[in-house]
């Protein structure tokens, strides 16, 4: 593609140079908020989300509303501007291809502007550029709490290209943007089919034993079928402890260097503990702090995927754990433990759900059977097989997500060049 024939200063530090002939106006003269509530109950509830946009609530959970719960949303029309007052700061912006009710703490915006396609402010509202605006006018208490009210967004100036370029903008993003979608969908569905795998073969390992030539004998538990004959079949309870973690407010958050780190769903990926989303608070109970060979558990999500997914603390790390997880404390050999949990919860999932969260309560996780060696040597060598074949998959998961991110990097790039006028499409 092609640059502009001629640029101008914007006369906005921010933006820069923008193409000559186009226009700057802000959002409160393109946009009006709309506050239809769902006063009847008629609309159903729709779901926000950066991966899936919007869509129906039931598509993106097993349960369902009651319309009492939803009578005081906002009904959210096809062609209506979604903005998550919330995550602003993340780009949670799209224009509306369904119809339904949102959060009341979501706004809902109709395009005032005659010469305007909605699709091109829904890709500008979601560039960098316009990210670091949403996060600079946010307010709140925390960084995680901001929330980015009308005013502060209509205050903000937009770039306003010709009608005729906004449809060849968006014409051409819907083509180039698919594409990269299906590519990434490809990806995605491949450690989909890495991560199920990897379940098999951990299952397998913590219920049949590593021999194959090894007695068996029926364990009375359907999903186990038979173990070996020197087995056991025991309740978490019996085999460790569990605790859960730590309540806290927006007001005891603190910054990474003067706080202590509390560990959330957040923080595990893949089995493994993560530190690119950290919550700090001022203090902590000494009896909930986390030391090594701990297994933490996310018990309650809103997403039931969620529900049930667990670390190990591999290293001796200063850290809490929060409200929503788990700690699982063993004198048995954790890596072995951490396996056996994977593989049981794997098993247990229709457990969790409750009629109005999804959660893995202590009461439900301590009842849980399992199949267990009480020799540590073989739980060593069960743990180091799985650990040896778990790696080399991990490996070809992580060469997955790389191509992931660099596609999901080519697209951003491709969208921020287009919708501010570094790049011409017509």
């Amino acid at each position: 593609m092609e640059r502009y024939s001629e640029y101008k200063d914007s006369g906005v530090e921010w933006l820069g140079e923008i193409p000559r002939h186009w226009k700057l106006i802000k959002n409160k003269y393109l946009f009006s908020e709309s506050d239809e509530r769902n006063v009847f109950g008629e609309y159903k509830l729709l779901s926000f989300s950066k991966s899936k946009g919007i869509i129906p609530y039931d598509q993106n959970t097993d349960k369902e509303s009651s319309a009492e719960d939803i009578r005081n949303y906002k009904v959210l029309h096809i062609g209506q501007l979604l903005e998550n007052r919330l995550q602003a700061w993340n780009g949670m912006f799209q224009d509306s291809s369904v119809e339904g009710c949102v959060s009341p703490d979501y706004s809902v915006f109709n395009l005032i502007y005659s010469n305007a396609n909605i699709k091109y402010y829904s890709y500008l509202f979601k560039t960098d550029l316009y990210i670091a605006q949403w996060a600079n006018a946010s307010k709140g208490i925390g960084s995680g709490f901001n929330r980015l009210y009308t005013p502060q967004f209509g205050n903000i100036v937009s770039l306003v290209p010709p009608i005729e370029e906004q449809n060849a903008i968006v014409a051409y993003l819907d083509k180039v943007t698919s594409k990269v979608d299906a590519a990434i969908a490809q990806q995605q569905k491949m450690i989909e089919l890495l991560n199920e795998r990897k379940q098999i073969i951990i299952n397998n390992a913590v219920t049949k034993g590593l021999d194959p030539t090894a007695k068996m004998k029926p364990s009375g538990i359907p999903w186990l079928g038979n173990i070996p004959a020197h087995w056991e079949c025991r309740r978490i309870r019996f085999i460790g402890n569990a605790e859960n973690g730590l309540t806290y407010s927006p007001y005891d958050m603190v910054d990474n260097e003067s706080g202590i780190l509390v560990l959330r769903s957040s923080n595990i990926k893949e089995g493994k503990l993560v530190f690119d989303d950290n919550v700090y608070v001022k203090s902590v109970p000494s009896k909930l702090m986390v030391k090594k060979g701990d297994i933490i558990i996310c018990s309650r999500n809103g997403s039931p995927s969620l529900v049930g997914k667990c670390a190990i603390i591999d290293n001796n790390i200063t850290a809490s754990f929060g409200a929503f997880m788990m700690r699982f404390r063993t004198p048995y050999y954790s890596q072995y433990i951490y396996y056996l949990i994977t593989a049981a919860i794997s098993h247990y999932k229709q457990l969790f759900a409750t009629s109005t969260i999804n959660q893995l309560t202590l009461g439900i996780f301590a009842d849980v059977k399992m199949a267990i060696t009480m020799d540590k040597n073989e739980q060593m060598r069960i743990a180091n097989k799985l650990e040896e074949i778990c790696k080399e998959i991990d490996s070809n998961i992580l060469s997955f997500e790389r191509r992931i991110t660099l596609l999901k990097e080519r697209k951003q790039i491709i969208i921020n060049d287009v919708v501010t006028g570094k790049e011409k499409v017509i």
